[in-house]
C-alpha cells in the first residue's frame, strides 16, 4: 500500500494577501532603483538586492502554487528582507558599502520622497508576509 505525498496545499488567505502585496511592493521599490539611476547604489548593494529578488520570486511561485514550503520560504524571506531593507536604506551610511542609507544621502543617490515610500512600503509588505507565514504554518501540514 502506498501512501500518496503531497507537496500542494491550499494557502491561507492572509499568506495569499500578503504574497500579493509584498509582489506589488517589490516592483514599487525596484522601479525607485530604476527611476534613481542603478549606478548610485554599490555593486554590493546590487548583488544583495538581486539574490532578494530571486528569493522574493522564488517565494511568490511557492504561495502561488500552494506548495508545502510556501509558508517557511515565507518567514525566511519575509523576515530576512525586512532586516536587510532597514539596515540598507534606513540606517545611516555604517555599512560601507552594504549601505543605501536615506538619511543625510547625497545629492546623487537622488532619493525622495518616493524613494522613503517605496522602502517603507517594501519593509512592511516583507514583515507582513514574513508574519502570514508564520500564521499559516499552524495551519498548513
Amino acid at each position: 500500500m502506498t501512501h500518496p505525498t503531497t507537496t500542494r496545499t491550499e494557502p491561507v488567505p492572509a499568506l495569499r494577501w500578503a504574497t500579493a502585496i509584498f509582489a506589488v511592493a517589490l516592483v514599487v521599490h525596484g522601479y525607485d532603483h530604476l527611476r534613481r539611476g542603478m549606478d548610485t547604489v554599490s555593486s554590493t548593494v546590487m548583488a544583495l538586492g538581486t539574490i532578494q529578488m530571486f528569493a522574493a520570486v522564488i517565494t511568490i511561485a511557492l504561495v502561488a502554487t500552494g506548495h508545502r514550503w510556501a509558508p517557511p520560504a515565507a518567514i525566511l524571506v519575509g523576515f530576512a528582507s525586512a532586516i536587510g531593507f532597514t539596515l540598507v536604506h534606513l540606517f545611516p551610511d555604517w555599512f560601507g558599502p552594504f549601505s543605501d542609507s536615506f538619511i543625510n544621502p547625497p545629492a546623487s543617490a537622488k532619493v525622495t520622497g518616493f524613494s522613503w515610500f517605496a522602502a517603507i512600503f517594501e519593509i512592511t509588505a516583507a514583515l507582513a508576509i514574513g508574519s502570514a507565514g508564520l500564521r499559516a504554518r499552524r495551519v498548513i501540514p
